[in-house]
């Protein structure tokens, strides 16, 4: 199958920013887990910095989870007038989320992202990536590799980085290659999104079997973390200097 090149530069990124933080607490008593500072500066703003970097110009962020103290950041940012806010009342879980934002995306591709963890990544490889996928392929997948992958979804590849397998949180995967939970998405899975039910609503266990075949992977060698605990925000923030440069 013959490749095929993106000339149209990708615009438009989905944030996903609305989680509680829980196994954060108590530092997410106060201040949403996308907000929560890696060497001062705020995750949210991590993200937007990088991205904007690489040519995206056009930002959705849901909230949820003290939603207006995203409001104030948005407000205080250079990036506020690139800004989309979508509030959900009651968590729609990563698919949901996507799905109830088609009217931002449906005409382009996307990146979706969760903007809760720390990734700081070689963005304009990812990109090439995803533009030199085949004709059928419908995204690219980051990934990376974990010391846990008991808790992660695995992947597994074909010597031409197509994903032909994925397994989420199982008891013995067969590698430590990982969901980054980083996606570009071409927008013909827009197609794909109509034709799953009301409750399918995770984009790990219900849009990815359906993309066997039909994304390839890329590794992020560079640096991802889940911050989701104290132990892991304290391990980032003492390794991210090296990155946040």
């Amino acid at each position: 199958m013959s490749n095929v090149t993106k000339v149209a530069p990708i615009k438009k990124a989905i944030l996903l920013s609305a989680g509680f933080g829980t196994r954060l607490k108590p530092i997410t008593n106060n201040i949403p887990k996308c907000l929560v500072p890696i060497n001062q500066t705020p995750l949210l703003q991590i993200w937007l910095e990088q991205l904007s970097k690489v040519g995206f110009s056009e930002f959705l962020i849901n909230t949820h989870y003290l939603p207006e103290q995203v409001y104030q950041f948005i407000q205080n940012s250079p990036f506020k007038d690139q800004i989309t806010t979508f509030h959900e009342e009651e968590l729609l879980g990563t698919l949901g989320t996507l799905k109830a934002t088609k009217a931002f995306w449906c005409d382009s591709d996307v990146l979706i992202a969760h903007a809760d963890n720390l990734c700081i990544c070689d963005w304009a490889s990812f990109i090439t990536r995803f533009n030199e996928r085949r004709e059928n392929c419908l995204g690219s997948l980051m990934l990376f590799k974990t010391d846990s992958p008991q808790s992660c979804g695995i992947v597994e590849l074909d010597d031409t980085h197509c994903v032909i397998a994925f397994h989420e949180k199982i008891e013995n995967p067969p590698s430590n290659l990982a969901n980054a939970a980083v996606y570009l998405f071409d927008q013909r899975v827009n197609t794909l999104l109509s034709t799953l039910t009301d409750d399918e609503t995770d984009i790990s266990y219900h849009l990815m079997p359906y993309l066997m075949n039909k994304v390839n992977g890329w590794e992020n060698k560079e640096y991802m973390r889940d911050i989701g605990t104290p132990e892991s925000l304290e391990i980032a923030n003492n390794e991210a200097f090296i990155w946040l440069k």
